[in-house]
């Protein structure tokens, strides 16, 4: 894997496996899960329990037992990925026009401009310096939404045109993105995962993939390709190199994925349903709690 920070494996965890699970997880669930990865128990602890702080995820308790599920905010962002994940788009119609976005944030105030930039570059924006940034996408509702929720809408101003300057479009895709770099990581993802893919392919058919295995290879898989979303820009395919891989990546990442999916799925299944007590009954418990109160404490 690309990284193995315990944050980064937590949320590639709930992304992948977690996010169309309606349930609430035991803890003791997710450091079973986790456990392959090389995370012991207190460092799953310490992990969920930074990202519960930033409000992606929410703590539970019923009795002595902890159980996490993901926040609307949590949610929103991860459906978010899942959907750039899934569904690279590099055959959108460009009518030639950028959005250029211009922000004014002081120096000291690093972590909102931090923020700003993360939330950019998600959105294919590209910097061409000085708080100047542009992309070719309809991003105008998306922009509208960040400055709203990072609080800056006096502080960010945003437009819509031609380029009448003196740099061809070309141009000034070199000057805002790396896309030699990231098609040479794309090259990469092809050369090290195509081997893999047909080794499992002839694991399966032989009905030997193990369960276990193919979590590990997914969870793999699903956390190095989930960094192409915030390198990639996903240009106009009239931007593009000629001899772009992406799509070539996007393929083998489906087709892999899809050929885990059932045994991994199988193994997450057995270690979930480790939990004794469903969260089902802590809901049942909290409405009788409701139901009483309205006639007040004795």
């Amino acid at each position: 894997m690309t990284t193995r920070r315990p944050k980064d494996l937590v949320f590639t965890l709930f992304g992948d496996y977690l996010l169309h699970r309606s349930e609430a997880v035991w803890v003791g669930s997710l450091i079973s899960l986790l456990a392959p990865l090389g995370l012991n128990a207190p460092t799953v602890r310490t992990a969920l329990s930074r990202i519960a702080r930033r409000g992606w995820i929410r703590s539970e308790r019923l009795g002595r037992r902890s159980y996490y599920s993901l926040t609307a905010n949590g949610r929103r962002l991860l459906e978010e990925g899942e959907a750039r994940i899934y569904h690279p788009n590099w055959d959108r119609p460009w009518d030639g026009q950028w959005v250029v976005l211009t922000y004014s944030i002081p120096e000291g105030d690093r972590r909102l401009r931090n923020q700003l930039r993360d939330r950019l570059t998600w959105l294919g924006f590209g910097s061409l310096g000085n708080g100047l940034w542009i992309s070719p996408h309809d991003v105008e509702g998306e922009i509208l939404e960040i400055a709203d929720f990072l609080g800056i809408q006096d502080r960010l101003e945003c437009f819509r045109g031609d380029a009448i300057g003196l740099s061809s479009p070309e141009r000034l895709v070199e000057r805002c993105w790396d896309l030699p770099a990231i098609n040479s990581r794309y090259e990469a993802f092809l050369q090290r995962y195509a081997p893999k893919f047909l080794a499992c392919r002839d694991a399966q058919e032989q009905g030997e993939l193990d369960p276990e295995r193919a979590y590990m290879l997914r969870f793999e898989l699903i956390h190095e390709y989930r960094e192409f979303p915030f390198l990639d820009p996903y240009l106009p395919r009239a931007l593009l190199l000629d001899n772009w891989g992406g799509e070539c990546a996007a393929h083998l990442f489906k087709i892999f994925h899809d050929l885990l999916a059932p045994a991994a799925d199988r193994y997450v299944d057995s270690l979930l349903a480790e939990a004794a007590t469903p969260p089902k009954a802590r809901t049942r418990r909290g409405a009788i709690q409701d139901s009483t109160s309205q006639f007040g404490s004795t």
